[in-house]
């Protein structure tokens, strides 16, 4: 299973009042495991950021003015995001920015190049209703250090989201049990299932929560075609 872990930084708050991204940024993961490969982008965005903007992440016009543009690293960051679940914390803002970037090359939209998009915020208030769900919040509430963010960088967060999203959902993780080494052996006695004393454990709310949020998205990617969620006793 390929996820990848995005966030980007904008000139502003909306897309369609000409507000460009300034920074991309991804994480991979393989396995529920963080790999050796990311995408980081400075972008030139042919404008300037508003005030507030400029105060979120601070990268100032004139740095961005030697930046290269979208145009210039579409192809590789497509590349980098195809046919892989995108992880986003408030899904929709980064979407709308990219889905415009994409537009404005007369691309399709960012749907039709991965696989589905979970949003990790969306996640959060299903797991936290009624509490601070901002990723400084969730930092602090799962115990990922996050004190190297004085400013919004969109590499530092998406690997911060990463770590957030991993203990969010670690009821996901592959249940690999490490036998030592598995290799043939002469006299090897075979695993006899019967004789193991096996301990069924429940699942808890939060991952209860977290597995329909993951079926409800597999079912919208698949057009309603997932199977396990349709399912009746």
């Amino acid at each position: 299973m390929r996820q990848i872990v995005l966030d980007t930084e904008t000139t502003g708050l909306d897309p369609a009042l000409g507000h460009r991204i300034v920074e991309v940024a991804g994480v991979e993961l393989r396995n529920r495991q963080v790999s050796s490969r990311d995408f980081h982008r400075y972008l030139n965005p042919g404008r300037a950021s508003d005030p507030g903007a400029l105060e979120v992440h601070g990268l100032t016009e004139d740095f961005l003015r030697e930046q290269p543009t979208f145009r210039d690293i579409v192809a590789d960051f497509l590349d980098f995001v195809a046919d892989a679940e995108l992880i986003i914390h408030n899904a929709p803002f980064d979407v709308a920015f990219l889905d415009r970037e994409l537009a404005l090359l007369d691309l399709p939209p960012l749907s039709t190049h991965v696989a589905g998009v979970t949003d990790t915020l969306r996640l959060a208030k299903q797991l936290h209703p009624g509490k601070r769900n901002s990723l400084d919040a969730l930092c602090e509430r799962y115990g990922v250090d996050n004190t190297a963010r004085t400013l919004h960088g969109a590499l530092l967060d998406a690997r911060l989201l990463a770590d957030v999203y991993l203990a969010m959902t670690r009821g996901q993780d592959s249940l690999i049990i490490d036998l030592g080494d598995t290799r043939s052996t002469v006299g090897q006695v075979p695993l006899q299932m019967g004789t193991l004393d096996l301990v069924v454990l429940p699942a808890s709310d939060v991952e209860l929560v977290a597995h329909a949020l993951y079926l409800n998205d597999l079912d919208q990617a698949s057009g309603n075609k997932c199977v396990w969620k349709h399912l009746t006793v």
